[in-house]
């Protein structure tokens, strides 16, 4: 028969997860000569042969390609054989500008390799950094593409001959496994007391972290993307005394447990939740905690549900490993960011000791750089579909698919929960989690993963797109940048951002339910119905929240009572009945001087937003006065409702002077009036969510009939609220909308970028 030489070239996730020794094996298993190789513009395949070993290498080919890729795009064509080709060979990578395969997030520690550091015989027994081509560390050890041993922190580490053998066998697991490392020629772990006096090392290390941690010592532990600052879960004075240090009064705190079995003894897991806890990604998981585990109380004193996650390194098994031998079953490790208030994650083991000696007893380090912040993604379960709190480690770098192809664009993010996002063709890459900008250390963050995500990326953008708000860093940054600045209002961008997730093109009314931000009326937004036409770029504002003065600006957003006493001033009451309103006992005073300052509006925006409907019904009913965190408020009053409860507040649709809105004061009215005549604050939770389900089904009810569109985006922070992403979707799917929700971004402002970036693309269309 004839020989053909066919020629692929393949783009994607394809590099640093097993491709080349994977398409070497099927070249193998068909018999057929050629070559694999990683070039800028993807993974080059030659194969030759005859076309029944040629259909049997793509047949091999396309029914075993290696669990961590992901292809893009595939291309074939036919080129001229090559005479007296005797074999089938992998190539070195070739570097060069416009590439187009994609670094790959992190991975948790594959089953092969845990077996290695259990195995007594194995060389990596108890090793902390194990790891082969499908597990380990890839974008935060990796300083520039391609992604190639030279290119990331490992290179400061040379292989020994047995590593050197296992990286260059194409039959090994760990051929080309850039981070491949042994005992004898790889990172070391060493532990220290907090002026960085190292006490013992490796091994030795790991014994006295476990021992300390079961002692009620706090430690620093360097991990994958950063540090975690870690104690032991069941013992409450060191989760109070971590509290304390980090000053974290009541924000969750996740934990750490050794294996889905330990994971069940504390939390009440459905099959969705196990899937999520077990996957490569490995991310906390929003789970019901059970009573009565055994746990320290104070993890999660606001809420029923427990952020909880399995280990996903080697040092975090070797660790869990050592637990077990001290007859503690099942161990909890609390890991929270190691990092102060909103700054970044610590990554250096000198910056660690100066930010976290504070804070950490002890410290275990080690010496393989963390090159790229990435904190742990978070995670729930909305009808057995997972919802993003947080995206960074396990899912950053890997790009969202956008529906059409376009020029480059930067969307910078907001001021809170701050990303970036580039896209790249029909591509978008959302950066991990940044954090607030209000903090300089966040805005350093910013501007190193802005340059670091460009570089890998390999792209100039054409335009930055940022937010109305003058005054954000993220702002003044697109300004400053020299490229063309399109500024975007920011609810509009949240529903910019669910439509590119869900490849949406035309038109769809967006229910932006969030906090509060600037509108291009100069109010303060927040609770928005608005038609956006991804086809004509047409952008309308159909409806609102009823506005309600924020008295003190972003003062109000922290003290929740301020929001109950806007709510009331509206209503026209002044002052409390033979019920005293929950919060005078302790500002009774500051009371009266919110009173004028609503009398008077003096430094008292107007705002629609339904974040700060919750806080004013929270604080109404006496359940959160002040917040230590954002949302707390929100949390406690969803925490508290009485699920069988049937009762139903109004919330009607009203219009006047040209403007529909959802009448949300007459909403609270209700609240009021049953905490007034003594209703249980769990009856009125229950009712004041289904009140406003209702009131929003109506309000889009009402919205499609005038626009002719019944496709409604959800998006917004509010959209975090359990009860809402649960029974929203389903009461407007009822009502025939076509509901769309996020499924690969939060709903709160991480995914303000991508909207930002997706419109921006759209703008520049030729």
């Amino acid at each position: 028969m004839l020989m053909q030489r066919w020629k692929w070239i393949i783009t994607g996730g394809v590099q640093g997860v097993g491709f080349r020794p994977f398409v070497y094996k099927a070249a193998l298993h068909a018999k057929v000569t050629g070559q694999v190789l990683n070039t800028p513009e993807g993974v080059l395949i030659e194969v030759q042969g005859t076309p029944d070993r040629l259909e049997a290498f793509e047949d091999t080919f396309s029914a075993t390609i290696p669990p961590l890729a992901r292809i893009v795009t595939w291309d074939r064509e036919v080129t001229s054989p090559l005479p007296g080709e005797d074999a089938f060979q992998i190539l070195k990578s070739t570097g060069g500008h416009g590439h187009q395969v994609l670094i790959s997030p992190d991975v948790a520690t594959c089953d092969d390799c845990i077996a290695d550091m259990r195995d007594p015989g194995n060389r990596r027994y108890r090793y902390a950094f194990t790891n082969c081509t499908n597990c380990g560390p890839r974008y935060t050890i990796t300083r520039s593409i391609p992604y190639d041993r030279a290119c990331t922190s490992m290179s400061c580490f040379p292989l020994c001959a047995d590593c050197q053998e296992e990286y260059e066998n194409p039959l090994d697991r760990r051929f080309h496994a850039q981070p491949n490392a042994c005992p004898e020629c790889g990172p070391k772990l060493w532990l220290t007391d907090r002026t960085g006096r190292t006490l013992c090392e490796n091994d030795e290390a790991v014994r006295r972290t476990a021992a300390l941690l079961l002692e009620g010592r706090l430690l620093a532990m360097k991990g994958l993307g950063g540090f975690h600052l870690v104690c032991d879960a069941r013992d409450q004075e060191a989760v109070q005394e971590l509290r304390t240090r980090k000053n974290r009064k009541d924000k969750p705190l996740a934990i750490m447990v050794a294996d889905l079995d330990a994971a069940l003894s504390f939390c009440v897991l459905s099959e969705a939740e196990r899937e999520l806890l077990t996957g490569r990604q490995r991310p906390i998981v929003l789970a019901r905690a059970r009573k009565d585990s055994g746990l320290a109380p104070g993890l999660s004193p606001d809420t029923a549900f427990l952020g909880v996650m399995l280990p996903y390194t080697p040092l975090h098994h070797v660790l869990f490993d050592e637990l077990k031998r001290s007859g503690i079953l099942p161990a909890a490790l609390v890991m929270t960011s190691g990092n102060l208030s909103s700054d970044p994650i610590c990554l250096g083991n000198r910056e660690a000791l100066r930010r976290l000696g504070s804070i950490a007893d002890n410290f275990l380090l080690h010496d393989r750089d963390i090159l790229i912040r990435c904190d742990d993604s978070v995670l729930r379960v909305v009808d057995e579909k997972p919802q993003f709190i947080r995206r960074a480690r396990g899912y950053t770098p890997a790009p969202i698919d956008l529906a059409k192809d376009g020029p480059t664009v930067l969307g910078v993010g907001p001021l809170l929960k701050n990303t970036l996002c580039l896209t790249k063709g029909r591509q978008a890459f959302v950066s991990q989690h940044i954090g607030d900008l209000d903090h300089l250390e966040a805005y350093g963050f910013f501007r190193e993963i802005r340059a670091h995500l460009q570089d890998i990326l390999q792209v100039e953008p054409q335009a930055v797109v940022h937010d109305l708000h003058p005054d954000f860093l993220s702002t003044g940054f697109a300004r400053e940048s020299g490229l063309p600045c399109l500024p975007l209002q920011h609810h509009f961008a949240h529903i910019h951002a669910v439509l590119a997730e869900n490849r949406h093109i035309g038109t769809a009314i967006g229910l932006a339910l969030d906090g509060v931000g600037l509108g291009d009326d100069g109010t303060m937004w927040g609770g928005e119905a608005l038609l956006v036409d991804t086809a004509k770029l047409e952008h309308r504002r159909l409806a609102r929240f009823s506005q309600v003065m924020l008295p003190g600006g972003d003062v109000a957003t922290r003290e929740p009572w301020r929001l109950a006493r806007a709510h009331l001033h509206a209503l026209g009451i002044q002052a409390p009945g033979e019920k005293p309103w929950p919060w005078l006992q302790k500002y009774a005073a500051a009371d009266k001087v919110v009173a004028q300052v609503l009398g008077r509006r003096i430094n008292s925006p107007l705002s629609s937003s339904c974040g700060r409907l919750f806080d004013a019904v929270s604080a109404m009913l006496g359940l959160c006065e002040r917040i230590s965190y954002e949302g707390q408020a929100a949390i406690r009053l969803e925490a508290i409702q009485d699920k069988e409860e049937k009762g139903v507040y109004s919330c009607p649709v009203i219009e006047y002077d040209g403007i529909v809105e959802l009448d949300t004061l007459e909403l609270f009215a209700q609240v009021h009036a049953e905490w007034r005549d003594g209703e249980r604050p769990a009856t009125i939770s229950r009712r004041f969510h289904l009140g406003l389900i209702d009131g929003l089904c109506r309000l889009c009810l009402h919205l499609a009939e005038r626009c002719s569109c019944t496709t409604v985006a959800l998006s917004g922070g509010v959209m975090q609220n359990l009860t809402l992403a649960t029974e929203l979707p389903r009461a407007l799917a009822a009502q025939g909308a076509t509901v769309l929700t996020h499924r690969e971004l939060p709903p709160n402002d991480a995914c303000i970028s991508l909207g930002q970036a997706a419109y921006g693309q759209l703008v520049l269309q030729p």
